[in-house]
């Protein structure tokens, strides 16, 4: 199959709303795309930083048209989240970790306790999906992750302009309350936790949260599912040698990297954010390999059985 004929299946369901409360009380909701015919795979799907649940419908709705269910998280002071970043109200990893995604995937287990779940993300979200999987190892068959990888300075070009970012934006962050960023051009008004936690990392090279005692460095270190990247050829917010540093924290394990093309995106951008507007080519790659691990799984179950 072709990776434009994804364009000409069946539209898939119209997304269910799904409320979620957090273990601290805070209210969101995730979108739900379904196939409209018999399906076994799940893949939770983590957006990039500032970026709202909803688009990423278009990729979750070629995902369903391939039989693949698809619920998409909703980050704290996004979207449909009751909370805003402001002086006074701030978060940091620790509750996207500990309340929000824990609550989320809850809510999946309750409606669908038979799926096979899958956990992939986009830019900062693939990177806190493997934080929360390294924790959680046996809750998903595998990991995705999309124009993801760290976001240490010294794996860019021009690195010391990102490094000096890195130094600024916390101090933005406490000056204003939050980080402004829809005013300054980068990603939506973050918290001020949130972006000390990312900046942390992009400063070190490592991961760790305020309040969090998890040793993550040696998490995914021991971390093993089988997992699929795809770089954007275009993507200078997260290069190859980003993606490197990230799958080097990381255990033994099948580890396939492909990287989406302009040519595969009709002449269009391959960049950090300009495929989420045409999903069809990282779509059809994710369902290939999807499938392909399904089939392996089936095979396994019925020489066991």
């Amino acid at each position: 199959m072709s990776e434009h004929s994804i364009e000409n299946m069946p539209a898939a369901a119209e997304p269910l709303a799904i409320p979620v409360t957090a273990a601290d009380g805070t209210r969101y909701e995730l979108l739900a795309v379904l196939p409209t015919g018999a399906w076994q795979c799940l893949l939770y799907w983590l957006p990039a930083m500032g970026i709202p649940a909803r688009h990423y419908l278009p990729l979750a709705q070629a995902l369903a048209a391939r039989g693949i269910a698809v619920v998409l998280h909703e980050w704290r002071g996004i979207g449909s989240s009751e909370r805003r970043a402001a002086r006074g109200s701030n978060w940091g990893y620790r509750e996207l970790l500990q309340d929000d995604l824990p609550a989320g995937l809850a809510a999946v287990h309750q409606h669908w306790p038979q799926a096979r779940r899958w956990l992939g993300g986009h830019s900062l979200g693939g990177q806190l999906g493997l934080l929360y999987a390294s924790g959680h190892p046996h809750d998903f068959a595998g990991l995705l992750l999309v124009a993801s990888g760290a976001p240490y300075w010294r794996r860019f070009r021009h690195g010391w302009l990102i490094g000096v970012a890195y130094a600024l934006a916390p101090l933005l962050a406490g000056l204003v309350g939050y980080l402004p960023g829809r005013r300054i051009g980068f990603g939506g008004n973050e918290a001020r936790g949130v972006i000390t936690d990312w900046a942390r990392s992009g400063r070190t090279g490592r991961y760790a949260a305020a309040g969090m005692a998890r040793d993550f460095e040696r998490q995914l270190a021991a971390l093993q599912l089988p997992l699929l990247a795809l770089c954007l050829q275009q993507d200078w917010l997260g290069p190859p040698a980003s993606l490197e540093w990230l799958l080097g924290k990381l255990g033994p394990g099948e580890r396939r990297v492909a990287v989406i093309m302009r040519e595969d995106m009709d002449g269009l951008p391959a960049d950090h954010f300009g495929w989420m507007k045409t999903p069809a080519p990282v779509a059809s790659r994710i369902a290939d390999w999807l499938a392909a691990a399904d089939a392996a799984f089936a095979a396994r179950d019925g020489s066991t059985g």
